[in-house]
C-alpha cells in the first residue's frame, strides 16, 4: 500500500525538521549525467522530498552499468533518463520528475536546467564535466552547481571529501583518482561520492553553505 502524500510529508517532517523540510520541499534540482554518480544523487534527493528533479542522460542501460548504477536487469537497453524516473516513482511517487533523453551540451544547458536551483554535474567523461562546469559558471552565475573529480579505484573512501571552490561551486571526490587511467569504477566509492553531491546539495537548500 502507497502511504499517502501527507504521511508521506509527516514522515519527512518527523525524520528531517519541518524547516528543513519545507526548504528541500520547495527546491528544483537538475541531474546531469545518471550513471553511477547521477542516479545515486537522484535517489538521495527524490527520498529527501525535493520538489522536483530534472534528470538528463543521452545513453541507455548496459549490463555493465547494473554493479553500480540505479537500475534493473530488466532495464537493460531502456534509456537512463526513463527507466530511472521509473525507479524514482516507485521510492517517492510524489516529487516530480522531468526527464530529458539527450546529451547536454553548451548550447542546451540553460533551456534544460534554467528552472533548477542547483544543477548537479555527474558525468564520468573529463570532457563532459568541463565543459558544464565552464557553461554553468559563465551562463548560469546565479546558480549552485555541484560538481564531482575523482572517486575510482579501490583506495579509501576517506580520501573522498567535499571541497568549496568558490561562492556557489562546490566539488566532490578526491579530485585524482581517474578511470582514464585504467582504475576501475567501484559501486561502494562511487556511491560515496555521489553521497557527497547528494549532501552537499541538501545542505545548500537548508541554507547550510559551509563544508
Amino acid at each position: 500500500m502507497i502511504p499517502s502524500r501527507t504521511e508521506w510529508q509527516d514522515a519527512l517532517i518527523l525524520k528531517q525538521g519541518k524547516e528543513n523540510y519545507e526548504k528541500i520541499s520547495r527546491a528544483t534540482v537538475a541531474v546531469c549525467g545518471l550513471g553511477g554518480l547521477g542516479s545515486n544523487v537522484a535517489i538521495s534527493l527524490a527520498r529527501a522530498g525535493v520538489k522536483k528533479l530534472i534528470l538528463t542522460d543521452f545513453d541507455k542501460v548496459d549490463v555493465t552499468n547494473l554493479h553500480r548504477q540505479q537500475y534493473k536487469a530488466d532495464q537493460v537497453g531502456e534509456p537512463k533518463a526513463e527507466a530511472l524516473v521509473k525507479n524514482l516513482r516507485e521510492i517517492a511517487p510524489y516529487v516530480e520528475y522531468e526527464s530529458h533523453v539527450e546529451k547536454i551540451t553548451e548550447e542546451n544547458i540553460v533551456s534544460i536546467a534554467s528552472e533548477a536551483d542547483v544543477i548537479c554535474e555527474a558525468f564520468d567523461n573529463p570532457n563532459a564535466k568541463a565543459m558544464i562546469v565552464n557553461a554553468v559558471l559563465e551562463k548560469m552565475p546565479e546558480k549552485y552547481l555541484v560538481s564531482a573529480s575523482g572517486m575510482a579505484g579501490f583506495e579509501s573512501a576517506n580520501m573522498i571529501r567535499t571541497r568549496k571552490v568558490s561562492d556557489k561551486f562546490y566539488l566532490c571526490g578526491d579530485t585524482v583518482s581517474d578511470v582514464n587511467d585504467g582504475i576501475g569504477l567501484i559501486s561502494s566509492r562511487v556511491m560515496a561520492c555521489a553521497a557527497h553531491e547528494a549532501h552537499a546539495i541538501i545542505r545548500i537548500l537548508t541554507g547550510r553553505l559551509d563544508v
